[in-house]
């Protein structure tokens, strides 16, 4: 069993460390908790010298964690004060950690656990701070700590299901424009000097496969350079109000990868709106950040105007079905949720239901692309090849 070395505190606030073995890290925590003693570090012995995670970005897994373990702090009836402490001191990524330190600073100073944790937006969303506020106000701070955990990790299944859905396709296009720009860049020049000193004819399509190889080996750094420019273009056209509607809407479009997007928008739609309502958030308010945290900018525009018409005294049905982006089979269970009472409930259902056709899409997609891919890479590499042998076939027929 591993050995522990650690730091910590009395309830008196004595400094005390030692040794202890233990299965895990955090049994030794759960251990050295038992004896009332508050815990500041604890590292394994022969790992003293590890290097920590690098700080910078706090990941959606690490606050998945966090408020997992939150949650069971909470419920088991530990200070907040305490909790954030324990919590701030296991944690590897250094950011995160200075960002629990200083949240258990201003929870110390009377500061509300909800307006801590807004002072720090980019590990902490509306969403969480609206739902913990709820949390606070409600006395049931633990339940919604739970209900962000679970919603936290399917958010980041849903992301890596769009990674499937897109990583895939892109890393094979890579690969064959790689293998195809080498095969130009340094295969074809050589068949090239070879045709010419034997004075062969040229076929159109082998005289266009020199062609293209002449032009890259020439003028490589210009492609590059009308790559990168036209990625960086799109990027700047994508953060203006137009160009973000322009480019999300045509990924909803798109064959078989605009279903997959549109299945993934309803939901994380369905999932969010239904974890703020049954949270407690106001409707309204709940609204505003699912259309914020949707992703899309066509979703997030079909959300904002459901809340204006929420706003007016209209059901939220109407405008979902008005704005032809959600299914009929959404808007249909949106309205019975609304009509009985149970609008979280079946918005929960809704999600569950998404999130299944999400992974068997996504499994469609990856299976359908893959012999596309194969054919792709099939013609092109195939053509390059016939294209060179053809002059050799004519060179073939002249000596016989």
């Amino acid at each position: 069993m591993p050995n522990y070395s650690w730091k910590g505190r009395t309830r008196g606030g004595k400094v005390q460390e030692g040794a202890l073995v233990a299965d895990s890290k955090e049994a030794a925590i759960a251990a050295l908790r038992k004896q009332q003693i508050i815990v500041t570090a604890v590292t394994e012995r022969g790992k003293e010298f590890a290097l920590p995670k690098p700080g910078g970005r706090v990941s959606s897994k690490e606050i998945a964690i966090f408020t997992r373990q939150f949650s069971v702090m909470i419920d088991a009836g530990l200070p907040l004060v305490q909790c954030l402490e324990i919590l701030g001191s296991q944690q590897e990524n250094r950011t995160f950690q200075k960002i629990l330190f200083q949240v258990r600073q201003d929870v110390e100073s009377g500061a509300t656990l909800a307006d801590s944790l807004r002072k720090h937006p980019k590990a902490f969303d509306d969403l969480y701070c609206n739902m913990v506020a709820a949390g606070e106000a409600g006395g049931i701070l633990d339940t919604i700590l739970q209900r962000l955990s679970t919603y936290i990790e399917k958010i980041v299944k849903l992301r890596a299901a769009i990674r499937s859905a897109m990583v895939y396709p892109t890393a094979v296009i890579l690969i064959a424009v790689g293998v195809v720009w080498v095969i130009l860049w340094k295969v074809i020049p050589t068949f090239a000097t070879l045709f010419e000193g034997l004075g062969a004819s040229l076929p159109l399509p082998t005289r266009i496969t020199i062609a293209l190889s002449h032009f890259i080996g020439a003028f490589w750094w210009m492609i590059f350079g009308a790559v990168g420019l036209g990625l960086y273009l799109l990027f700047r056209y994508h953060k203006t109000y137009k160009g973000r509607r322009h480019i999300d809407g045509a990924m909803l479009r798109i064959p078989v990868l605009g279903s997959v997007l549109r299945k993934i928008a309803v939901a994380r739609f369905c999932r969010t709106l239904g974890t703020l309502v049954s949270s407690g958030v106001p409707i309204l308010e709940a609204l505003e950040i699912t259309a914020r945290t949707s992703g899309n900018a066509i979703v997030e525009d079909a959300i904002m105007a459901t809340r204006k018409s929420v706003e007016e005294g209209k059901t939220i049905s109407e405008p979902l079905k008005a704005s032809d982006v959600f299914p009929p089979m959404v808007v249909q269970m949106v309205a019975v949720g609304e009509q009985t009472g149970a609008l979280e409930t079946m918005l929960n259902k809704i999600a569950d239901f998404y999130e299944d056709e999400v992974d068997e899409a996504t499994a469609n997609l990856l299976a359908l692309l893959e012999p596309v891919m194969i054919c792709f890479l099939g013609v092109v590499i195939g053509g390059i090849v016939i294209s060179m042998y053809m002059p050799m076939f004519d060179l073939i027929s002249k000596i016989a």
